[in-house]
């Protein structure tokens, strides 16, 4: 720690920090520009110039860059010296000379980092009469929009996307007074973190394009705090809400988990919450019975739609007159919705909704998540680890910001270094030119090549069998006592001797897995390198990937798989059935499905999508989706989050009928009781659940109360300038309603309420304080700029390692032989189109690549095979026809299945193919 003068006034700091960040964490405003607390100082803008003197009797000082001056003990600065402000005052003069007079129209209006840094300067007029310079704007896809005239020259464009995201297709071209950032010519922007750019960018240079097409400025925004359903990895975000439609989607600072930065999916996958085909009104279809076969129900009939009380009737009596009525949950609802359904029909009758082997997966991450021995690691922690091994995942398309988490953990190899010579981490450039091509080390074991081979020191690409083989080799050569597989091959041998021996000689290793390959063995690997770990007592972490935002909780919760749920109903065993935000076509084989359901005498239907599941139900429900309700999702680290309505959807649309799931549900159980209807709010059904089921007793405590208050105030979810309610209704009644009443948070649909920084609180809907509009506002928010919330971060962790010493996995599989007439389908995770939901939002529609089975150039040679031929694969009675991609690096005999092609293949299986165009 250090003291540090300023302005009068003693301060103590973090004797490690540079000035501008000590002064920023103590709450103290200092312009800038170039410095970004996730990217360090580079002292390019000149903006955050200060008066440091030598000691208290110096009166002259000197003007010294703030984010380029480390902190002294006893220093002495002044941050309202009249030279520094009319330095600083005169430096954004200078970058806004060209840019244009456009704040009325531009984008980032009301949102920009640039108005509020010239507010702060007091620059409020331009003595500049000449001619501006132009650029001409480049398309970059439909994520991003670009308009050069506005930027400033800071660099944080090309920093976050070359340095940190490791981008190469965005760059500086020029010098002096005209340089140019952009791609080398017109074309999307490949990085799968390129929207963060919106934010990084402190004008509106780079913009969100999925924003422009219906517009709203921030102060008209309604804002809730909100966790990310894109993934598993939990993701902090605040959407944006105006006259009914999420207009767009902002990261929302967490400590542990996602920083200041979120992957494209999560930011743009919006779109399936504004679909004009959405079901918004209950639906009920009239079966027309027809000879289908023994225990057929025949097909449906037309579609009516019906008022809520004349809905719930029908479902309960379809219900009633049921023998057995199971119900079918998903990975995708919140808890509090899978607990009411288990509650309406039973321990016994409840189905997770998840494919038997997946869920074999799941129940297998969480016990060794909590009996290998290591924790499970946030996103911070990941950042801090020293070495990496990844065994089976691409993370880039299975978890996108664990990838850049890890990116960044490789690359702190420079800190290290520079630590040795005296140079201070924030000191971005010297670090970057110390560390070259420094990197900690890392190891990456894949079926194919991944976006973050580069940074690998080696990677290996086998088939599921081989990458599990050679985990479990590595687990063996750090502790003699684990297993080790049979006929290892030299070059097998010394990559495991050699990964163990990085390992065991980092401070802090990390394993990462997971289940997007299906296979358990390659799970077992990775727990016996953990537990391996453990044993030699290493303070290592082991993070395990999950498919689906709330696939962990689910789990948790417990319930029998989606094909224990079709055998009910296909047997006759269950004649009744109630389908919770789930498409089973996307889960099962049509076949399957189609037969399972005919089946059935009572289907009810619960989702927020139009899906081939809700095209079968008697009855559909409209369900809210992730911005118009509340509840409980369990990340991949076991973290349980809270996420919190954004907007009541029947106040601009009084027509609609949604409501919550878990409102529906227990609707739907007092009607079946023939009870008398209750209120019911959330705190009940979380505390419910959480009593209910032991391993989830934390998950009570994950949010806030609908008691909470600041001052006797709730919190309001629309900034203090919001405009337009009045007439927002107009062309519906001229007189103004009431705003919506929140029962179930403490969160207020209006400006009226608590919005500052000054009282700490975990749940923040969006970043504003005095001065501060921009993203930059969450400092204002922070315990020390970069570090945590002030008052801690959302969530509570639910899976952690419990005492003992667990054994080894001792079940090692063979090396992979690949067969004459078959070959093994793997499963391959894909970030745009491989979620369910996103896949339905038309930004990632664009930048969904054609979807085609992987092979090897070898696979492909023999079968006559030539790039873009198509074949058939058949997986029993499943059968789908795609293109192939050629890959030199894929393992022969095994061919890859994209996830959400159709053929819902969630394990490896052995499968015989087709070719449809045979070329010599």
């Amino acid at each position: 720690m250090a003291t540090i003068h300023v302005d009068g006034r003693d301060y103590e700091v973090d004797g490690a920090d540079n000035l501008l960040h000590a002064c920023l964490s103590l709450g103290l405003d200092i312009p800038y520009f170039c410095w970004h607390p996730a990217m360090g100082s580079v002292g390019a803008c000149r903006q955050c110039a200060v008066k440091q003197y030598k000691n208290a009797d110096d009166t002259q000082g000197m003007l010294v860059m703030s984010c380029m001056a480390p902190v002294q003990d006893d220093a002495y600065i002044s941050i309202e010296d009249d030279e520094a402000k009319a330095f600083r005052a005169n430096v954004i003069e200078w970058l806004m000379i060209n840019h244009p007079h456009d704040c009325p129209v531009c984008e980032e209006g009301g949102h920009c980092h640039l108005q509020d840094m010239t507010v702060m300067t007091g620059h409020d007029s331009r003595r500049y009469r000449f001619r501006k310079r132009t650029h001409k704007n480049q398309d970059l896809g439909p994520f991003i929009g670009h308009e050069m005239n506005r930027c400033i020259t800071c660099y944080r464009c090309v920093r976050f996307y070359q340095d940190y995201a490791g981008g190469g297709d965005l760059g500086a071209f020029g010098a002096h007074d005209n340089v140019y950032f952009g791609r080398f010519q017109e074309g999307t922007l490949e990085s799968p973190f390129s929207g963060n750019l919106t934010e990084v960018c402190p004008t509106g240079v780079f913009t969100d394009q999925t924003h422009s097409e219906h517009y709203t400025r921030k102060w008209d925004l309604q804002f809730a705090p909100s966790v990310c359903h894109q993934c598993a990895v939990g993701c902090n975000i605040s959407p944006g809400e105006r006259y009914g439609d999420i207009r767009r989607i902002e990261n929302r600072y967490h400590g542990e988990v996602n920083h200041y930065f979120l992957c494209d999916r999560g930011r743009f996958g919006y779109g399936y919450v504004n679909r004009e085909d959405r079901p918004r009104v209950p639906e009920w279809r009239e079966r027309q019975r027809v000879d289908a076969g023994p225990g057929a129900a025949g097909v449906v009939g037309g579609t009516i739609s019906l008022e809520i009380d004349d809905a719930l009737d029908r479902a309960a009596d379809g219900m009633r007159n049921a023998r057995r009525v199971i119900g079918i949950g998903s990975p995708r609802a919140s808890l509090e919705s899978n607990h009411m359904l288990r509650t309406l029909v039973g321990d016994a009758n409840f189905s997770t909704g998840i494919a038997a082997r997946e869920l074999e997966l799941l129940v297998r991450m969480n016990e060794l998540n909590t009996r290998c021995g290591l924790p499970s690691p946030s996103l911070r922690e990941i950042e801090s680890c020293d070495a990496v091994f990844v065994l089976g995942e691409d993370l880039i398309n299975s978890a996108a910001r664990m990838a850049l988490a890890i990116r960044q953990a490789v690359n702190a190899k420079g800190e290290a270094l520079a630590a040795e010579r005296g140079i201070p981490s924030w000191n971005a450039e010297a670090v970057k030119t110390l560390a070259q091509e420094a990197h900690h080390p890392f190891f990456l074991a894949t079926p194919d090549m991944t976006e973050l081979d580069a940074l690998a020191e080696q990677t290996y690409n086998a088939a599921p069998d081989d990458i599990a083989r050679l985990g479990f080799a590595v687990a063996h050569y750090i502790d003699p006592e684990a297993p080790c597989p049979e006929a290892l091959d030299d070059a097998t041998t010394a990559l495991a001797s050699r990964i163990a021996e990085a390992l065991m000689a980092a401070q802090r290793p990390l394993v990462v897995s997971g289940g997007s390959l299906g296979t358990p063995a390659v799970l077992e690997a990775a727990g016996n390198v953990a537990r391996s770990l453990a044993r030699r007592t290493r303070p290592g972490a082991l993070s395990l990937v999950r498919r689906e935002a709330n696939s962990t909780g689910l789990s948790l919760l417990g319930g029998q798989s989606l094909d224990w749920a079709l055998e009910c109903l296909t047997s006759g065993e269950a004649d009744g059935v109630v389908i919770l935000e789930n498409d089973l076509y996307a889960r099962a084989d049509a076949g399957q499905v189609d037969t399972a359901l005919q089946r059935a005498d009572c289907i009810v239907t619960l989702d927020h999508q139009r899906t081939a599941t809700w095209d079968k139900a008697d009855i559909g429900l409209p369900a809210a989706s992730f911005a118009e309700s509340d509840g409980t999702l369990v990340s991949l680290e076991g973290r349980a989050q809270r996420f919190y309505q954004v907007f009541e959807p029947s106040y601009i649309r009084p027509e609609t009928r949604i409501r919550e799931s878990w409102r529906w549900l227990n609707a739907l159980k007092v009607s079946v009781e023939r009870q008398a209807m209750t209120p019911l709010t959330l705190d009940e059904v979380t505390r419910d659940m959480a009593m209910t089921y032991p391993a989830l007793a934390p998950a009570g405590d994950a949010g806030l109360s609908a008691a909470y208050r600041v001052h006797g105030l709730r919190l309001a979810r629309e900034p203090h300038r919001y405009s337009g309610r009045t007439a927002m209704r107009a062309n519906l009644d001229v007189s103004e309603p009431r705003a919506p009443q929140d029962a179930d948070t403490p969160f207020a649909f209006s400006m009226e309420g608590y919005a500052g920084h000054a009282e700490p609180r975990r749940e923040v809907a969006f970043a504003w304080a005095p001065g501060w509009n921009s993203p930059q506002a969450w400092n204002k928010f922070q315990d020390e700029v970069g570090g945590h919330l002030q008052a801690g971060d959302p969530g509570v962790r639910l899976l952690g390692p419990l005492p003992g010493d667990y054994d080894y996995a001792r079940t090692l599989p063979a090396r992979f032989a690949a067969r004459d007439d078959q070959w093994l389908a793997v499963p391959q995770a894909r970030l745009f189109g491989g979620d369910e939901t996103s896949a339905r939002a038309e930004p990632i529609q664009a930048r969904m690549a054609e979807t085609r089975f992987t092979m090897s150039r070898g696979a492909a040679e023999r079968l006559r095979m030539s790039p873009g031929a198509t074949l058939t694969l058949n997986l029993g009675e499943r059968q789908l026809t795609l293109p192939v991609a050629i890959n030199d690096a894929w393992p022969d005999g095994v061919i890859g299945v994209p996830d959400q092609s159709g053929l819902s293949l969630v394990a490896p299986e052995w499968a015989h193919l087709e070719p449809q165009e045979v070329r010599a």
